[in-house]
């Protein structure tokens, strides 16, 4: 009789428990987000109260990492006062709508757009890397290294020995890895002792270190991928510093890293430099690069956009819808991982109804199963849009990152590096992407995505309707899941 008695109550305990958990989760779980990550929160803590909650507090929240938003809102300061006495752009006369997106992102980030010069884009995976290498060997004063996955493996191995090189004759090489995104594969746990003993002073990115009372986010990333050398040349783009294939046997990346000089570096540098102290707490004075001509065929205007959870307007995605809605004849995006938020997928459907060409490149399959089945969900609304998908076939895996608004008409636009068109990049990864308002590598990336056009098979709306009930269900269930944010 007490047995019955104590079970009635514990039964009764956790049901007043249970519906707590519930009540408090509708009030407090929608404030400051998206109706999509909202619902999809709700729908993990009402179903699954003692599992969703304890995930929301870990994953969801905003309070947790105060430091580093504090540290990030310092650091935008710090450069809107370094730039406090440059123009919005180096040119005289740009579009009035060009200026508002560089105004806009000024704004948003306190980075102004200045010029650069196209030293080519890279997009032979091991010849990349191989010009990396060039570049830090011809490093005079420091280096600084900033990739999402570093591996040191057979194909990456000629970069790491150039930093090697570069570090023995006096040069300051500084490199910093992303824990979570390089520790599952092959060599990680002596990467650090290899890198330590090549005299590099590096730093994981974003650590779990319990003992050291550091904790994460396990669900944030660091995935910038650029380098740095003497303030003088830069490199951006897609690529991880790893052997193309990965972990898998028979799957390949494709990638590009674009090489740039001029004023653009020392925004790079700037993004760095912050970085660097979030994991180190030591202070870096990234010099400022030489005067070049900017009347060279090879001048560019780009300018930053720094994005990730200390940014908490969304500069990335803002600046992606705007190009898009900028477009007045085509659009070109070319991303591995595409699910869009309802702005974006509102701005992408629309460009459509303007009757704007618009062509989105992706995997056949991509190299995760949930983003697969997550991107693939929006693929029924943009056919019938009249979006026309291009799928780069399998084995490869298309992790190109970039976009171009208007290439071949007037007031042409582009977007490239490490960001993805997914709602991971817009909210909760640190990526670095570069808008280019005028210049000769809109041109490049646009010939770059009819390179990938002429390998890539076209999907059809009556090729989508055939799929079965099972990967429609499959679809619509990862999609909840990536909203959760």
């Amino acid at each position: 009789m007490s047995l019955n008695i104590d079970l009635s109550m514990w039964q009764f305990v956790l049901l007043i428990v249970d519906y707590t958990i519930k009540i408090l989760a509708v009030g407090f779980v929608p404030e400051g987000r998206r109706p999509s990550s909202s619902t999809a929160w709700l729908l993990a803590i009402l179903l699954l109260p003692y599992i969703g909650l304890p995930l929301f507090l870990l994953m969801g929240s905003p309070y947790i990492n105060r430091r580093r938003h504090r540290i990030q809102k310092e650091a935008n300061e710090m450069i809107e006062d370094v730039h406090a006495g440059m123009p919005d752009h180096p040119h005289d006369e740009l579009p009035t709508e060009i200026e508002s997106l560089l105004r806009l992102n000024r704004r948003l980030t306190g980075f102004p757009a200045v010029h650069g010069h196209n030293a080519g884009i890279h997009a032979d995976y091991e010849e990349a890397i191989a010009a990396m290498a060039r570049a830090v060997d011809r490093a005079e004063k420091y280096v600084y290294v900033e990739i999402y996955i570093q591996s040191w493996d057979t194909v990456t191995a000629p970069f790491y020995e150039a930093l090697e090189r570069a570090a023995t004759r006096g040069v300051e090489v500084k490199l910093l890895l992303d824990q979570i995104g390089s520790h599952k594969y092959k060599g990680y746990r002596k990467l650090g002792k290899k890198l330590t003993n090549a005299g590099i002073d590096w730093h994981l990115t974003l650590p779990i270190s319990l003992i050291r009372g550091r904790f994460r986010r396990p669900d944030l990333r660091n995935h910038r991928k650029f380098m740095v050398v003497d303030g003088e040349v830069g490199f951006l783009g897609s690529l991880n510093m790893i052997q193309r294939q990965y972990r898998t046997k028979d799957r390949a990346w494709v990638d590009y890293m674009t090489e740039l000089t001029g004023p653009i570096v020392a925004s790079l540098s700037a993004i760095f430099a912050v970085d660097w102290y979030l994991e180190s707490d030591d202070i870096i004075e990234p010099q400022l690069p030489p005067h070049r001509d900017t009347s060279a065929e090879d001048t560019n205007y780009l300018q930053l956009i720094p994005s990730g959870p200390g940014y908490t307007t969304e500069p990335n995605l803002r600046m992606f819808n705007s190009v898009i809605h900028h477009a007045k004849h085509r659009l070109v995006m070319v991303s591995p991982y595409f699910v869009p938020d309802e702005s974006m997928m509102d701005a992408i459907t629309t460009a459509c109804y303007r009757d704007v060409d618009v062509e989105l490149y992706v995997s056949a399959a991509a190299d995760q199963f949930m983003v697969n089945h997550a991107q693939s969900s929006y693929y029924q609304a943009l056919l019938e849009a009249g979006v026309r998908i291009f799928q780069f076939p399998y084995p490869f895996v298309l992790h190109s990152k970039f976009l171009v608004a208007d290439p071949g008409h007037p007031n042409p636009l582009c977007m490239f590096g490490s960001s993805n068109m997914d709602m991971r990049s817009f909210g909760l990864n640190y990526e670095t992407t570069l808008l280019v308002a005028q210049g000769n590598l809109i041109d490049q990336f646009a010939q770059l995505s009819a390179n990938y056009r002429a390998v890539c098979h076209e999907l059809t709306l009556d090729e989508w309707n055939k799929r079965g009930f099972g990967r429609r269900y499959v679809d619509n269930v990862m999609r909840l899941t990536s909203a959760l944010q």
